[in-house]
């Protein structure tokens, strides 16, 4: 369906996902695409249970045999987050593996996040290695989406987080790279309007080209071709996700990590990036109408964490704190070296979507079908 034609506003009868999301589709009984693709094709691929469990051991017997004789034997991306810091304690404590904790310092760090990396590194007695990416070049990258007009303000930092992360494992012999992603919160997808793919390179340089003014001389920058063909094709390079594998709940994971390790929650999911927070909790949704927390709820809706009654309940207020939020805007500013009022106006500027850019839509589509032909990716509605 075309995203510019406007349609009547309809909210999924299962989960909250609505028509803010414009190629959503229902079916006769008002149940959306995405609880029938999770029903469809996530939910009988899906075993978080001992067939699960024994899937998990045999591939860590894979990583313990290539980490003989080696100081780490996998990496593991950690940003704070509930996802990465609840895996981290599994494959320690219950797995024995040996990971070397990787994480990217973008500039944007909340104090709740640097503590939560800081505790479970230290009880944990692992090794903590941090790249920190320039911040002029952040500063710079990160203005020039602003000034854009499209939603997907959060790619100059992801982009740098996946690009580091696979440049040093492919740099250093790792072949296995832990990664926090999991069906259980994150089944359902934001929608691609909402959150455009972070490695099309044609998009971030078309983008640059329009509006960056600062050569980027060190900031890492990945293609999809790099870390997804010829990383794991061609070097051997492994993507695990062992939360996939497990029993995994948010209410458990928080309360594991806050008993064991004085771990803090955070208000919402991703939240553990001062820009993160401030971007989806308010930009995305005041400006487009883009509320993040449906596409987290309908995941927990889904997985049986949570019931839409409540969903609906939260979904009244905002994600942000309305007391507080005109700070929050003038720290961003500031930070960005801008004033409150330049900040203001790209706010109010003309809408724009990644479809303004130039971009690689067809290949991630191709990419994504290829993949699933071969079993390497599940299929799901993105």
């Amino acid at each position: 369906m075309n995203g510019n034609i406007m349609r009547e506003y309809q909210i999924c009868s299962n989960c909250v996902m609505d028509t803010t999301d414009t190629q959503i589709e229902f079916d006769e009984n008002g149940v959306c695409d995405h609880c029938r693709g999770f029903k469809e094709h996530v939910l009988p691929k899906w075993h978080p249970d001992d067939t699960g469990r024994e899937m998990l051991r045999r591939t860590v017997e894979q990583i313990r045999e290539h980490g003989k004789g080696r100081e780490f034997d996998c990496i593991i991306g950690m940003s704070g987050g509930l996802d990465s810091s609840y895996m981290l304690h599994l494959v320690v404590t219950e797995f024995g593996l040996r990971p070397l904790v990787f994480h990217v310092d973008g500039g944007w760090n909340t104090d709740i996040a640097v503590n939560n990396i800081q505790v479970l590194v230290e009880k944990l007695g692992l090794d903590l290695y941090t790249e920190v990416i320039n911040w002029q070049e952040m500063r710079d990258f990160q203005l020039a989406f602003f000034k854009s007009g499209v939603p997907h303000l959060d790619i100059p930092q992801d982009h740098a987080f996946i690009a580091t992360l696979y440049k040093f494992a492919n740099k250093n012999g790792i072949k296995y790279i832990l990664n926090g992603g999991n069906i259980s919160t994150e089944c359902v997808r934001n929608p691609l309007e909402w959150l455009y793919h972070g490695t099309d390179m044609a998009q971030i340089n078309d983008i640059r080209r329009c509006f960056s003014t600062v050569e980027m001389k060190t900031y890492p920058f990945s293609n999809i071709f790099f870390h997804k063909f010829y990383l794991r094709y061609l070097r051997g390079l492994r993507v695990v996700k062992p939360l996939d594998w497990l029993q995994y709940t948010k209410a458990l994971a928080q309360r594991t990590l806050a008993d064991t390790y004085g771990w803090k929650a955070y208000p919402q999911k991703h939240f553990e990036s001062r820009f993160t927070r401030f971007f989806e909790g308010y930009w995305l949704p005041e400006r487009f109408g883009y509320d993040t927390r449906k596409v987290q709820y309908s995941s927990l809706i889904l997985t049986g964490q949570m019931t839409r009654e409540d969903a609906m309940e939260q979904l009244k207020h905002p994600a942000y704190d309305p007391e507080t939020i005109q700070h929050e805007f003038d720290f961003i500013a500031r930070k960005l070296e801008i004033s409150s009022e330049e900040l203001r106006g790209y706010f109010v500027m003309p809408k724009k979507t990644f479809r303004d850019y130039k971009n690689q839509e067809w290949i991630f589509q191709t990419g994504s079908r290829l993949l699933q032909m071969i079993g390497a990716e599940k299929a799901v509605k993105r």
